[in-house]
């Protein structure tokens, strides 16, 4: 279907692109999610502001002891970075599993975070690996834990008028160890369940996951029962996960499969930190 009329800019500063908000204005990045529901004339912004090429959040850093990747930084492009690579190599891996390559050179990080699909592979990965992200509207800028980033079904902490301009991270200390693993529909490339899990050199652990439930969580039932990472505690610990979750159920997968899901990719989560 072809699209209705409507505005488009493409501003060169954030700055720029905060005066150009309001109204049923929409913002583009990567276009993955928007364009389609474009077509189908389930969004009818009245204006595009694209900003996909600003400098300032298309940035992969180290900053004040952390990993900055800006809100426009695609997938191939984190990917790819030397940054990325050498402290957090599980968003690279992580990364290189989001859609085919089409996706991956046009998508961005923010835009998919932005979105909040439930069944998108960023969200677990940025929920193991802790983060900060950073939204600035028109009144200045503020700090959103990633804990606190996904509220519901397609739902997050944003408001309107805000720009997610960073997703910051802190660089691990020595020993620590992450893994994405996720069984993925074939098609798409989502993930109908994911799960990363962190291994925090003080023996303690992050464990959250995608396409489970209707939005990414933190599973602190799995991560409090890691006691230690013998392979019997982990097996236990993997056989509760998603406890108490609104378990998804689709044409991809019932509710009882895929918690099943939930729990075998969580064991081989942990095992592979072990």
């Amino acid at each position: 279907m072809i699209s209705y009329p409507f505005e488009y800019s493409r501003p060169d500063t954030i700055e720029e692109a905060l005066d150009q908000l309001g109204d049923n204005v929409k913002l583009l990045a990567g276009g993955h999610s928007l364009i389609p529901a474009l077509k189908l004339r389930l969004s009818a912004p009245d204006k595009l502001v694209d900003i996909a090429r600003i400098p300032a959040l298309k940035e992969i850093k180290v900053e004040d002891g952390e990993v900055v990747i800006g809100g426009a930084a695609t997938h191939r492009e984190i990917m790819d970075s030397e940054i990325i690579q050498e402290h957090l190599p599980m968003l690279s891996k992580g990364a290189a599993a989001v859609g085919d390559p089409m996706i991956r050179y046009k998508g961005t990080m923010g835009g998919s975070l932005a979105h909040a699909d439930p069944s998108a592979d960023w969200p677990a990965m940025i929920l193991a690996a802790g983060c900060t992200i950073v939204v600035r509207n028109k009144t200045g800028e503020r700090r959103i834990g990633g804990d606190d980033f996904f509220t519901g079904f397609y739902s997050t902490a944003l408001e309107d008028g805000d720009i997610l301009t960073q997703i910051r991270f802190p660089i691990p200390a020595e020993g620590t160890r992450m893994t994405y693993q996720k069984f993925t529909q074939p098609a798409s490339r989502f993930a109908i369940v994911g799960c990363a899990a962190a291994r925090l050199p003080d023996g303690s652990a992050r464990v959250a996951f995608t396409g489970v439930a209707d939005a990414p969580f933190r599973d602190h039932t799995v991560e409090a029962a890691i006691t230690d990472w013998s392979e019997g505690t982990l097996e236990a610990a993997a056989a509760q996960a998603a406890e108490g979750q609104n378990i998804n159920a689709d044409h991809y997968a019932s509710e009882e499969y895929r918690l099943h899901l939930a729990r075998v990719y969580c064991k081989r989560a942990l095992m592979a930190l072990v």
